[in-house]
């Protein structure tokens, strides 16, 4: 099973905001099931979901 990254957010937010949790939250809130990951190598929190199978 993939994974598709729903957004992408800079790890440089103002202390105390956290947008990528927030992003996360909404979609979860509309039945998404969203997490919220770091990659380190373009120093980002990813907001991803799950792959849908299309064929």
């Amino acid at each position: 099973m993939g994974a598709k990254v729903s957004e992408r957010f800079p790890a440089g937010a103002p202390r105390g905001s956290w947008p990528a949790e927030e992003y996360a939250a909404r979609r979860r809130a509309e039945g998404e099931p969203a997490t919220v990951v770091m990659d380190l190598t373009s120093d980002a929190f990813l907001v991803v979901v799950p792959a849908r199978d299309e064929d």
